[in-house]
């Protein structure tokens, strides 16, 4: 694994826009997209990333049975009223379609550092930007990334589950508007019919019960960059979880000969992804598996006797809130202040450094599958909004 030099192409800003990554440049005139470097990596180094990404996931779905079994919800600090319809979309398995995994990696451990599994954002650079720059330039290698087809064929399976159109809907910024322009794009390709709209143009009828778009007309399917638990803060909370049972009238979706029900509004992402976005998933995954090799130790009641650590909010997006301890003193973040809601505190990994910069690998899954892999820099130990993407290959 190596952080080698690229020499951009020449006008490479309109050839990321024409592909959707129009979010290239940060507001000081930076590069978000930054192709004057690449990792490279060894086939057997991608082998140990994807295999690590599955061996995730297995915990993850393992550790999903353990919350709803031992009723820990309200450990993780998800609402009571949301139980219900979180057990039953769990047991009842509506559909899902992707997620991220960031992982730590240094050429030697892996380590999962959290798992967003609600919004994931970064994926018209991961699936799309990255792979046209290694045509362009380096055809001859290959690239982690088979997110594209996995996206376009997992919508095919949904074809007959879902109601047309499906609605794709997001809220603010550039980065998220083209996140769900794509996912769109991949289901069109699927063969679906899909159309836009914005959160906040979402009505609730209250004679039909149910959410209509501007036109009153009703809304069937619902993909949403949109986390559940600030959906779950909004006015309309209640209506929607009047649409997912067991609180809802059942409402049937695909072939006769599945007769799973899945309420009277499909929801993508389900609400049971409020599980594994939240931060607490880390902790009881070391509990449930202390020692893995894949896991750094994590806590929900203080540091225990970790003396290097990173304090993460148990909600929170884009490196918001948190703040990283080196032998007992806050070096990046602050410890002040106290968010309300609870905090993880996980081991500090060891993490790949090159250029003055900290990489963080996201391994990407669709339909529990990994499909992929983007790389994001930062100057400092914390990634955010600001954090380049710079793309990869491996030989």
């Amino acid at each position: 694994m190596r952080r080698l030099f690229s020499e951009p192409r020449n006008n490479w800003q309109s050839k990321v826009e024409k592909v959707g990554l129009t979010y290239h440049t940060l507001a000081d005139g930076s590069p978000y997209w930054d192709e004057t470097a690449r990792w490279e990596f060894s086939a057997a180094e991608i082998d140990r990333l994807e295999a690590a990404t599955s061996e995730v996931q297995r915990l993850a779905l393992a550790a999903g049975d353990v919350i709803l079994n031992e009723n820990r919800l309200t450990e993780m600090g998800i609402p009571a009223a949301a139980g219900p319809a979180i057990r039953a979309a769990w047991n009842d398995e509506p559909p899902a379609l992707y997620g991220r995994l960031d992982l730590a990696y240094d050429g030697s451990a892996i380590k999962l550092l959290e798992y967003n599994a609600d919004t994931p954002t970064g994926l018209v650079e991961a699936a799309v930007a990255q792979w046209y720059w290694l045509q362009d330039l380096f055809p001859a290698a290959d690239q982690f990334n088979s997110l594209h087809e996995k996206l376009v064929a997992k919508w095919k399976d949904l074809k007959d589950y879902t109601t047309s159109p499906i609605y794709f809907a997001n809220a603010g910024a550039d980065e998220d508007c083209m996140t769900v322009a794509y996912l769109q794009d991949t289901a069109q390709q699927a063969g679906i019919r899909t159309t836009h709209i914005g959160m906040a143009d979402i009505g609730w009828d209250s004679k039909r019960l149910c959410f209509v778009d501007l036109g009153n007309h009703p809304i069937g399917t619902l993909f949403k960059l949109y986390p559940w638990e600030w959906l779950l803060a909004e006015p309309f909370a209640q209506q929607a979880l009047a649409t997912l049972p067991p609180q809802s009238p059942l409402h049937e979706y695909g072939p006769r000969k599945d007769r799973r029900m899945w309420g009277s509004m499909l929801w993508i992402e389900p609400i049971w992804k409020m599980m594994w976005s939240n931060k607490a998933l880390l902790a009881i995954l070391w509990e449930l598996n202390p020692g893995h090799e894949l896991l750094l130790p994590s806590y929900l009641d203080g540091p225990h006797d970790l003396k290097s650590y990173v304090r993460k909010p148990l909600l929170g997006r884009e490196g918001q809130g948190i703040a990283v301890v080196e032998n007992g003193v806050c070096v990046e973040g602050s410890l002040s202040g106290d968010d309300g809601k609870g905090y993880v505190y996980q081991g500090l990994a060891s993490m790949a450094q090159a250029g003055g910069k900290t990489a963080v690998f996201g391994s990407w899954l669709v339909d529990g599958e990994p499909a992929g892999m983007g790389v994001r820099e930062s100057k400092g130990l914390i990634t955010n909004n600001t954090s380049c993407f710079v793309p990869h290959l491996f030989r």
